[in-house]
């Protein structure tokens, strides 16, 4: 036995080496893909509770543009309670009152804007048919209009379950409102308490809390001022115009110039098509040709002029980044997601640059020496919402 040859042992096979670049990336690719999943959930969970968060977000808004109403009440020792209840009525009054003096005007002028658009309808018919380079017959004109009308009262007569979904649907609105002007006015009452309790929450990071809700709070006051002015201005020059050139419901579309304001690129792109249709169809091709240099003007006048003024480094945003955060807040939430990309954008921006002006410590954040704080302290202090 012991001259039996020992069986030979197999070198033992080194480790497989992992490139660096590979293992870098491996940890980088599933720290982004939990990441990705948190914020997916975080959309979702959104999503699903959009009839809660809409109320909200549009409540944050309507409160960041009457505190300053609230604040000056107050000053003038009216208790808060009372402050917040007179400040809510009086929004409420104001839009009742704007609402009735369009529904009035667009009542007023019933009579002749069916005239003039019928007229308007069949002058586009004959330049089809007559003028245009498209081979059209009238025949083809009047199957159309026949196409669309029966399309119409089919939309109009829905079945039994589409009534009951809108039926949902206006609920949810009324429910909506009632929520909204709940939360308006206990931010409006409350709102210096709830930022304080805030920012005991966070604990030792109450500092610098503070500081992130007060850039984020002054990025959306700049926001709706911004936008308001733009819509004042916007609003008054394309009513002006229209009542020149003779076109009605020139009231109405002032109104709608100024709500569409608050949607940058888009809601100016959106209300002047609107004009100049309405223009075409209450005074015809040349006025609406004028509106729509005058509208065009305007805009170009705002976004490389008065825009930049105004906002100044409120949004700290670049068009191209507006444009794609409309796009993507669409495309994830439809319109709702469409109307508060950018104040979201704004509040992101200017949180990020907070954080990285001051750094992750919290130095600068409590001591009264920040940026933005001398700015415009009596704004900037004490935000109604939980800040961050």
């Amino acid at each position: 036995m012991s001259g039996a040859p020992r069986p030979t042992r197999r070198p033992a096979r080194p480790d497989v080496e992992v490139h660096p670049l590979v293992a870098r990336s491996a940890a980088y690719a599933w720290r982004l893909l939990i990441i990705g999943l948190a914020v997916w959930a975080a959309l979702w969970l959104l999503g699903r509770l959009l009839v809660v968060a809409v109320p909200v977000a549009i409540a944050v808004l309507v409160t960041r543009a009457l505190m300053p109403v609230q604040r000056r009440l107050t000053a003038w020792r009216v208790p808060s309670a009372l402050a917040a209840a007179v400040t809510l009525v009086g929004f409420l009054a104001l839009m009742a009152g704007v609402i009735g003096i369009a529904t009035a005007t667009i009542v007023n002028q019933t009579d002749q804007l069916d005239t003039t658009l019928g007229t308007a309808v069949d002058d586009v018919e004959t330049w089809l048919v007559e003028d245009s380079p498209f081979d059209v017959t009238r025949s083809d004109v009047q199957g159309w209009r026949a196409d669309a009308r029966d399309s119409l009262e089919r939309f109009i007569t829905s079945d039994q379950a589409r009534l009951t979904d809108q039926a949902v649907f206006a609920g949810e609105v009324l429910i909506g409102i009632l929520l909204l002007l709940i939360v308006v006015f206990f931010l409006l009452k409350d709102g210096p308490r709830l930022s304080a309790l805030a920012r005991r929450l966070t604990g030792r990071h109450a500092d610098r809390t503070g500081a992130l809700g007060r850039r984020a709070w002054q990025a959306l006051g700049g926001y709706l001022r911004g936008a308001a002015l733009l819509g004042v201005v916007e609003g008054a020059i394309v009513g002006v115009t229209m009542v020149l050139v003779g076109a009605s419901l020139a009231a109405p579309v002032a109104v709608l110039t100024f709500v569409l304001a608050f949607l940058p690129i888009i809601g100016a792109i959106t209300a002047g098509i609107i004009a100049v249709l309405v223009t075409l169809a209450t005074a015809g091709f040349p006025a609406a040709v004028i509106v729509a240099a005058v509208a065009l003007a305007v805009q170009q006048l705002d976004n490389d002029l008065l825009a930049p003024v105004i906002y100044g480094r409120a949004l700290q945003l670049h068009p191209l980044a507006v444009l794609l955060g409309i796009a993507a807040g669409g495309a994830l939430f439809g319109l709702v997601g469409t109307v508060f990309a950018v104040p979201v954008l704004a509040v992101a921006a200017n949180t990020i640059d907070e954080l990285r002006t001051n750094g992750c410590d919290g130095a600068s954040a409590g001591d009264g020496s920040g940026p933005t704080e001398d700015r415009d302290r009596s704004e900037t202090s004490d935000p109604p919402a939980p800040p961050g």
